[in-house]
């Protein structure tokens, strides 16, 4: 087996989401997108307290064509959708979400968290979808952090999402072949991950930093690889937390508009038309 080179590192960029100012590895102006993954935010910020859950948040919008998942790393999320999901993860958890023909949800945070106030972190990214699986049925699936599976090594922990790391599988469902982890490890330690030579592979820094191919990445860098070898080799100059997201290009047209995922604009034109209709599913949230 041969490491993976680093092809280029990118540093995240502040953007304005709805009032809050989050950091933006993708898209950013060197990389639009890297197939099949279109989009990572993290936001880690304190929430004041004295709120209510209405005014936390997003309340709810429609989505089609790909999964929205996020990694949640501290404080907690609460979903609910259209198709009578409502389920709250924590940290070390997932939100996975098939957006599929087209559903409608919120994200929002528990009741107690905005009342007393707290830190809250997570990572949300976008996983396309093939063309042949946009028409399918939405689904969501909520995935703790002791569901998640965890392979232990030498001053090393990496969750295992989704796809198969040393024969330990993810418990979440693709359409398209991938390997997504959570990690963390101590300073100085070292490990190995095989990821298959054709995928295309993102490594993002959350806290910390490594030194991958003699190349340093630092906290909310990420490092995108080539295609010249089947693993990639990570030290740990801090303690680090990261993720990486790694899967087979769909190699397919990608047309975007807002929340949703198509493969051409008169998709994108029948998706608006479908969420304007309500065929993308009504929520209408409730709070105690």
């Amino acid at each position: 087996m041969s490491n993976k080179t680093l092809k280029q590192i990118i540093p995240s960029e502040k953007v304005n989401m709805g009032g809050h100012i989050i950091d933006q590895p993708l898209p950013s102006p060197q990389l639009d997108s890297l197939d099949p993954f279109l989009l990572i935010h993290h936001w880690h910020n304190h929430l004041p307290g004295n709120q209510k859950p209405q005014e936390e948040g997003v309340g709810p919008h429609p989505h089609c064509g790909f999964s929205p998942v996020t990694f949640i790393f501290k404080g907690a999320i609460e979903h609910r959708d259209s198709i009578g999901n409502r389920a709250i993860v924590e940290n070390g958890g997932t939100q996975w979400m098939f957006s599929g023909k087209g559903i409608t949800h919120s994200e929002r945070f528990p009741k107690k968290l905005v009342e007393d106030g707290g830190e809250l972190e997570f990572i949300q990214f976008w996983v396309n979808a093939p063309a042949k699986d946009k028409g399918k049925p939405p689904f969501y699936k909520p995935i703790s952090m002791e569901e998640t599976p965890l392979v232990k090594e030498t001053n090393s922990k990496i969750w295992v999402v989704s796809g198969t790391y040393k024969e330990t599988n993810g418990v979440a469902p693709t359409y398209s072949p991938q390997l997504l982890l959570r990690g963390e490890i101590e300073k100085d330690g070292i490990v190995e991950i095989p990821i298959p030579s054709t995928y295309n592979t993102i490594l993002y820094v959350l806290e910390g930093g490594l030194e991958v191919n003699n190349e340093k990445l630092l906290t909310k860098d990420m490092g995108i690889f080539n295609h010249d070898g089947d693993k990639i080799q990570i030290t740990a100059t801090a303690h680090t937390r990261y993720i990486i997201l790694s899967g087979e290009p769909i190699n397919e047209p990608v047309a975007t508009y807002g929340p949703f995922v198509m493969n051409n604009q008169t998709e994108l034109m029948e998706a608006l038309r479908n969420a304007q209709m309500g065929k993308m599913g009504v929520l209408i949230e409730t709070f105690d």
